[in-house]
């Protein structure tokens, strides 16, 4: 059976995302074009004009001059400094040059997709072929992309402005866009309850073939699932520290009372994705966890995943974060904090395992790299690990970025890594940036292990049943190949014992796929990572290599928990409040 999973429509024409905004433009309108009505009244520009709204659902496979999520966190180091990510990481960004800005783009979305909401359902081509069913789901989709972009802009800037359902138009005075925002707490409401009303409409797997590709129930629950565990997190669900942040009425954005209740509703919320048994873990045919979990992101339509982006950049990540010989950038490095997050083959961290040792060579490779769980070799490329793919085709290598070495600095120019390693997840040796060779997948937005992973959360916050939340951590190390907790010599584990283990989980599980900014957040524990951060010494040969060094620093101020709306938008919406620190 094919699978439900998100497509991003390419459209061939632009004109359905621009006509809202210019319907006034010309009062005669030539007998080639079409009137934003006519587009209303036919099945294929209408289809055409929702396309274009799921256009608006970001790529993040840039990670160093689109999106900051996994550069701007202890999780890469980013070689090039002339990208935006390091202006972001020294501290360099303030209202009036707010990088990575998306808060006008969402809106934009925002307004697509209320317009097309309102305007579909007099198409009369649409109903004659299919009755009021067709429409009935259009218009579900268009909510689902709507709910998505208002916790798009929650996620990164906090409490948003609701438009509600009526569009401004084009001709809208300055007094009808300044707009308050709304508190965290509404707009939260406002997404689920918009989710929820999505989810009662749109199919469970698409209805015809044609159809595949198409936002489904699972898609709305699934992003549901993730706005309630923010929802509840300690950055949202009683955050005193944020009491001076409060709207025109002194109303705080933030909850200053902490609700336990709402950890249920996240469990509630994830449990629901579960049950609809649509979705499982992914495992190679071969059973080898390494390929398991690589095949993921690797193997595309898979039934782990749930919310992916079709259309993407993904092969600029593949070039970017690839050796240079191989054909690669060789610059998106992993930093020595979150290599030292895998745990050993036995399960336990390094801190914890007998396995672990920082000293000595066993056969050329540093013993730092052996004995690790198989989620570390299938994400971490280091010195001394046999590497084959891109440009290097016939026989595999032994990777060297010691200083001297074949991908290390000293004949590198820009293109080396800062801290002695790259990213190896989700990179397809398949694609061979030389020859013009590029491997096309979707880029997954969301999938079934970070569901389980936000139940396994919520339950354990939630307190009471730490036997269910960890049946679903251990299904996550069972795929990862490593012994679950409860079995052999780890014992089980509760309360804020669990919750850690599940937090460690998440990391490495989740790693590099944009989740660890707002993790650590929501947790409240940003200010302990964003400091130095180390890797192996890329100046120097040999065992001198491996050595712990400083390679990146963080800047972080508590103003940093949010990224500032612009000063344009200040100046233009009078009503708005700024983040707070900026």
């Amino acid at each position: 059976m094919k699978k439900n999973y998100f497509l991003l429509y390419i459209s061939t024409c632009l004109l359905y995302i621009i006509l809202p905004a210019c319907s006034k433009y010309l009062d005669q309108v030539p007998n080639d074009r079409q009137t934003i009505e006519e587009v209303f009244q036919k099945k294929k520009p209408t289809e055409e004009y929702l396309a274009n709204v799921y256009n608006f659902v970001r790529d993040e496979s840039d990670q160093w001059n689109g999106n900051p999520w996994t550069g701007n966190v202890d999780e890469v180091n980013v070689a090039w400094a002339k990208w935006t990510i390091y202006q972001v990481n020294v501290g360099n960004f303030s209202p009036g040059t707010s990088p990575f800005y998306t808060w006008q783009s969402y809106y934009n979305g925002i307004r697509s997709a209320t317009y097309f909401m309102n305007h579909i359902d007099a198409n009369k081509e649409i109903l004659a072929l299919d009755g009021q069913r067709l429409i009935d789901q259009y218009k579900a989709e268009a909510r689902f992309l709507r709910a998505y972009f208002y916790f798009m802009i929650i996620r990164q800037y906090g409490p948003a402005v609701l438009m509600g359902e009526k569009e401004l138009p084009a001709d809208a005075q300055p007094a009808d866009m300044m707009l308050p925002r709304n508190t965290y707490d509404e707009c939260v409401d406002y997404i689920v309850s918009e989710l929820d009303k999505a989810a009662a409409v749109l199919p469970l797997v698409p209805a015809a073939d044609r159809d595949y590709g198409r936002v489904t129930k699972g898609a709305a629950l699934a992003i549901k699932s993730r706005v309630l565990l923010y929802a509840a997190s300690p950055q949202y669900n009683g955050n005193t520290e944020f009491a001076s942040f409060v709207n025109a009425d002194g109303k705080p954005f933030i909850s200053q009372s902490q609700d336990r209740e709402r950890w249920k509703k996240a469990a509630d919320a994830a449990k629901a994705v579960i049950d609809l048994n649509l979705y499982k873990l992914y495992e190679d045919p071969s059973g080898n966890p390494v390929k398991s979990y690589r095949g993921i992101h690797l193997m595309p339509w898979n039934d782990e995943c749930i919310f992916v982006r079709k259309d993407n950049d993904l092969w600029n990540w593949d070039y970017n974060c690839s050796l240079r010989s191989a054909g690669g950038w060789n610059g998106v490095a992993p930093v020595q904090e979150m290599v030292d997050a895998y745990f050993m083959k036995d399960g336990l961290p390094i801190a914890k395992s007998p396995l672990y040792s920082e000293t000595g060579f066993t056969n050329g490779v540093y013993n730092m790299y052996l004995n690790r769980e198989p989620r570390f070799y299938a994400s971490i490329l280091y010195s001394g690990a046999r590497y084959k793919g891109g440009a290097i085709t016939q026989d595999s290598i032994t990777v060297d970025m010691t200083f001297s070495g074949r991908d290390g600095k000293k004949n590198g120019g820009e293109d080396y890594s800062h801290t002695g390693y790259l990213v190896l997840k989700n990179v397809s040796p398949e694609t061979n940036r030389l020859a013009g060779i590029s491997n096309s997948r979707p880029f997954v937005l969301i999938r079934l292990g970070e569901i389980y992973l936000n139940y396994a959360e919520a339950l354990a916050e939630y307190g009471g049943n730490d036997a269910e939340a960890l049946k679903y951590l251990n299904l996550i190390r069972k795929r990862a190949g490593i012994p679950e907790y409860g079995s052999g010599e780890l014992a089980e584990i509760h309360g804020t014992e669990l919750i850690a283990a599940i937090r460690a989980e998440r990391r490495i599980e989740l790693a590099f796929e944009c989740h660890r900014w707002f993790d650590v957040r929501r947790w409240k524990i940003v200010p302990s990572i964003m400091h130095e951060l180390y890797g192996m010494n890329v100046n120097k040969d040999g065992a001198e290599f491996y050595q712990r060094v400083v390679a990146d620093n963080r800047a972080w101020k508590s103003a940093y928990y949010w990224f500032p709306l612009s000063q344009f938008e200040m100046d233009r919406g009078l009503k708005l409040v700024q983040n707070p620190g900026w």
